[in-house]
């Protein structure tokens, strides 16, 4: 666990990468933890991929807007 807050089985967030188990029993806990980890990776490494999943959500976001355009 990241905070040390005891959640119940079934609740909170949790994230398995490459070994790691992180727990979160918030939405809030986690959004700290992934600031204070982005504030430590060095920004040339990350920036890429940064970009490309925001560029694939803008995507999604775009195919779903106009799914949802009515045609008359």
């Amino acid at each position: 666990m990241v905070c040390g807050r005891v959640f119940p089985d079934g609740q909170g967030l949790v994230i398995k990468y490459g070994g790691v188990t992180l727990e979160f029993h918030s939405n809030k806990c986690a959004s700290k933890f992934f600031r204070s980890l982005l504030e430590r990776v060095d920004p040339d490494v990350l920036t890429p991929y940064i970009k490309r999943v925001v560029e694939e959500y803008k995507e999604l976001y775009e195919a779903k807007a106009k799914k949802s355009i009515k045609s008359i």
